[in-house]
């Protein structure tokens, strides 16, 4: 017997792709027809898995951005749907007709004329190019081979949630530092440019000598006003050759690394990639996708570059079947208790819900990260800003408190 790759037509109108055991190609034809199904295509698989998302996730090259809100009610929709027994492609064309999003309904009417044709729902969705994530493709295809699609749908929109959460609190807890650093770069501007200028004015029309604070900072002020016409086109083009320098695979993996050597906040990044990367990995394996396969299609998720690259050498020593564990401790940066609980899990046959608990685990440890850096954050700004402001004002102030002890 022989397992064989089959797309295949429900009776109900659905395409659905499964692996199915033969004797031969032609005895699983006549099978499959006798018990109702229409025949796309029945081929054996090249490499398990992988060959499903190797050949059918060939990717396009389209990509349409669609916000995270429109995309959790489409899947929440198409998950219920389906779970009420409704075929893949009428549920798809109920989502297109009803969408709000008029780029998402594009999208949609696009997946629904592959899915006429023949192609898998996981096929549509990946020929969209980058719009749909490829761990959302990944598990789309191992619910359709293992039947639960809703299933599978229905965790990927609590992984998704989770992932919002997270990041949602990130802004939140950096909203009031950057108000702040925002506010105290534009009172400065304003007491440099305006301020300033006019006290310099008063002070040589009264021929005062000036004490060595207050000559440094108009000295800085006019300075900047009279060359502010060439600076401000050289800042420009540096921040735009730093953007750009950024995108470049050696410019972002410099700042990545630069990144991680910053206390606290590198630790913060270690713990939100440790979580991501658990998360991703239980959700993909919760879909039956190898560990091989999960871990390979995971990675997508380590933004930082440097990390990305440590963690990659785990992947062949997974594949020539070394412990899980040992492969994710050999990356480096994995923090030990991660790594001593993914291994209890590993042990005990529990590998997806350790994961989901070193996932859980890490995001509360970055929340309270995320405390503490916007606690050393916050007051440092202030110090800052204040110590700049009483400088200035020193600056200003000063030569009139000495006029008025010399005539008294």
């Amino acid at each position: 017997m022989a397992e064989y790759l089959c797309r295949l037509g429900t009776p109900g109108g659905e395409v659905v792709v499964r692996t199915v055991e033969g004797g031969s190609e032609q005895e699983l034809r006549e099978r499959l027809a006798h018990e109702g199904y229409r025949i796309f295509t029945i081929e054996l698989p090249k490499s398990g898995l992988k060959a499903g998302i190797g050949a059918g996730f060939s990717r396009g090259s389209r990509s349409v951005r669609i916000k995270l809100d429109d995309f959790l009610l489409f899947n929440q929709q198409l998950a219920a749907l389906i779970h009420a027994g409704l075929p893949v492609l009428q549920s798809i064309q109920m989502l297109q007709q009803r969408s709000p999003n008029p780029k998402l309904r594009q999208v949609l009417a696009d997946v629904e004329s592959r899915i006429k044709g023949g192609s898998a729902l996981s096929e549509a969705l990946a020929a969209q190019g980058e719009t749909f994530p490829k761990i959302y493709t990944a598990s789309i295809l191992a619910g359709e081979r293992s039947g639960n699609l809703d299933d599978v749908l229905r965790r990927y929109v609590e992984y998704t949630k989770a992932i919002a959460q997270l990041r949602r609190k990130i802004r939140g807890a950096l909203t009031y530092p950057l108000i702040l650093l925002g506010a105290a770069f534009l009172l400065i501007g304003v007491l440099t440019t305006f301020v300033i200028p006019q006290f310099t004015q008063l002070y040589q029309n009264l021929n005062a000598e000036l004490p060595t604070i207050t000559t440094v900072v108009v000295g800085f002020s006019s300075a900047l006003r009279d060359n502010i016409y060439w600076l401000a086109p050289v800042f420009v083009v540096v921040a735009l050759g730093l953007a750009s320098w950024r995108r470049t695979e050696k410019g972002r993996r410099t700042i990545d690394r630069m990144i991680l050597r910053v206390p606290l906040v590198g630790d913060l990044v270690r713990q939100m990639t440790t979580a991501q990367l658990a998360r991703s990995l239980a959700t993909l394996l919760a879909g039956g996708i190898t560990l091989v396969e999960s871990f390979q299609i995971a990675l997508a998720s380590v933004a930082n570059i440097e990390l990305l690259r440590t963690t990659e050498t785990a992947l062949p020593k997974i594949r020539e079947g070394k412990p899980f564990t040992e492969s994710l401790a050999a990356a480096g940066w994995v923090p030990p208790l991660a790594v001593d609980m993914i291994g209890v899990g590993e042990r005990s046959g529990s590998l997806r819900e350790m994961l989901d608990e070193v996932a859980g685990f890490y995001d509360a440890e970055t929340e309270v990260k995320l405390g503490q850096l916007t606690t050393f954050i916050e007051p440092a700004i202030l110090i800052t800003m204040g110590a700049v402001v009483i400088t200035i004002l020193l600056a200003i102030y000063l030569p009139l408190l000495q006029m008025v002890s010399a005539t008294s």
